[in-house]
């Protein structure tokens, strides 16, 4: 089994590495890749923010600086 079917499998990275006997799970992120499972379970998780978006408006003295240039 490897890193990244433990991951798969829900368990923890910290857990992984210290079975692995690494000092950190810092030390076990290099041995592993998300694969297209992973990214999919990740990105089913997030939630759109509930915010409106705006679009930035300079100001007109701003604009009138710009122009000048």
């Amino acid at each position: 089994m490897s890193v990244t079917d433990l991951l798969q499998a829900g368990t923890d990275i910290s857990v992984i590495a210290l079975w692995l006997g690494h000092e950190s799970p810092v030390t076990t992120h290099h041995y592993v890749e998300a694969d297209l499972t992973m990214k999919d379970r990740a990105l089913a998780r997030l939630h759109e923010p509930d915010v409106r978006i705006q679009r930035y408006r300079a100001p007109d003295a701003l604009i009138d600086f710009l122009m000048t240039l």
